[in-house]
């Protein structure tokens, strides 16, 4: 079977290099995104721009979205202009970017009686693995059209899992960034903590990966820690509305996250101390600052 013609909505940090692997895999991409440079870096891989969402999603056998947030996805979506009014009935429409599991179920049923269908895809692995293609793609929607989508997933990530309904993926997703701001601060804590000990850095980080302590956290963030080098692969600003998503999700299902409300504060402090265009692993510039670090706040 020819592989589809693909829509790609939103090209930014993560959805460029992702839009770029489908190219390299053989796949015809028409994209579209609101930054002239995305649409001039699209082009320069072979890809196809546009000039609306309208005009990428004609002829598309796939639509994929990668945007921030929900009030993005039902911008691109709903409307006149959007994705439901113009994508052919039978079109799979693919929203990777991270919001909540409701604003995920109601684009599926909105999809519905348009005779679209719908996968909630949201994905781990930040910048590097859009980049390398390894990312985590966890999947909420129906079986066979979570199959008709493998090798296209295939394509941006390594770990494709269909994890359920429409809504799961999102979930899933949620989840995932609990433990990934979890685990940034108590990597930076830990930095922290080492550094005023006297004890070396690297040293400690090395044997630290060695063990029960080692993590994908801790192996891709190792260099910013060391070098408190901190340009955004994803950014405190995202990960503050990701934390949202969990807060209220938790909310909803009715489970108590103690330590996900404390990480969450301390990711919103790091935001409301104008660190939210940093990558997330700045979480480390808040625990400077509460540990009275020189020039933590520079």
């Amino acid at each position: 079977m020819p592989l589809p013609r693909v829509a790609w909505i939103g090209l930014g940090i993560m959805g460029a290099p992702m839009a770029e692997n489908l190219l390299k895999a053989g796949y015809a991409v028409t994209g579209y995104t609101l930054e002239a440079h995305g649409l001039d870096r699209l082009a320069a891989a072979g890809g196809t721009p546009a000039r609306s969402v309208r005009e990428a999603v004609a002829h598309a056998g796939v639509v994929v979205t990668m945007l921030p947030a929900d009030a993005e996805v039902a911008a691109v979506a709903h409307g006149d202009d959007g994705v439901l009014a113009h994508a052919a009935p039978g079109t799979l429409l693919i929203d990777m970017s991270s919001v909540t599991p409701r604003t995920a179920v109601a684009l599926a049923e909105a999809a519905r009686p348009r005779g679209v269908r719908v996968l909630d895809a949201p994905v781990s692995g930040g910048e590097a693995g859009a980049v390398e293609g390894t990312l985590s793609v966890m999947v909420g929607g129906g079986r066979a059209d979570f199959d008709e989508a493998r090798p296209l997933l295939g394509a941006l990530g390594t770990t494709v899992v269909h994890c359920g309904p429409h809504g799961a993926g999102q979930t899933v997703k949620a989840a995932n960034q609990l433990i990934v701001a979890a685990n940034l601060q108590a990597c930076a804590e830990a930095v922290v903590f080492l550094e005023k000990s006297g004890v070396d850095l690297t040293a400690a980080l090395d044997v630290l990966s060695g063990g029960l302590a080692a993590s994908a956290v801790l192996t891709r963030k190792r260099h910013n820690f060391l070098a408190r080098e901190f340009t955004p692969g994803f950014r405190i600003d995202l990960h503050h509305k990701d934390m949202g998503i969990v807060t209220d999700a938790a909310r909803r299902a009715g489970a108590v996250l103690p330590l996900g409300a404390l990480v969450a504060t301390l990711v919103a402090a790091a935001r409301a101390q104008g660190d939210g265009g940093l990558d997330h692993s700045a979480l480390l510039r808040g625990v400077e600052r509460l540990s009275g670090t020189p020039g933590a706040a520079s």
